[in-house]
């Protein structure tokens, strides 16, 4: 798994662009409209994520399409695996301060 996917990740307006892809393949024009990025920006993210191994594009006509690639994700899923067992204990403690807060 590369440190750069994280980077890759890091950036809210590609992880938005993942979810999109998610649900089905997609346009650059559909992008735009489901973002409040500009025809360029979309393609620079879509771009880096192409680099990450995240998307790919298939040309269908004039058009071009691309589609999620989930499996540098399926690597990061696999690299926190370890870490989940900590995660309920922190959101429980979290549950208990925010109740504690309210009162």
């Amino acid at each position: 798994m590369s440190d750069n996917l994280f980077e890759v990740l890091a950036e809210p307006k590609r992880r938005t662009i993942l979810d999109a892809l998610r649900v089905k393949e997609r346009t650059v024009g559909e992008l735009v409209a489901l973002t409040s990025l500009s025809q360029p920006g979309v393609s620079k993210h879509l771009r880096i994520l192409r680099e990450a191994g995240l998307v790919s594009a298939a040309k269908h006509g004039q058009k071009h399409l691309y589609r999620l690639h989930a499996q540098p994700l399926t690597d990061v899923d696999r690299w926190l695996q370890p870490y989940r067992p900590l995660w309920p204990d922190k959101l429980d403690a979290l549950e208990r301060y925010l109740d504690e807060e309210e009162s």
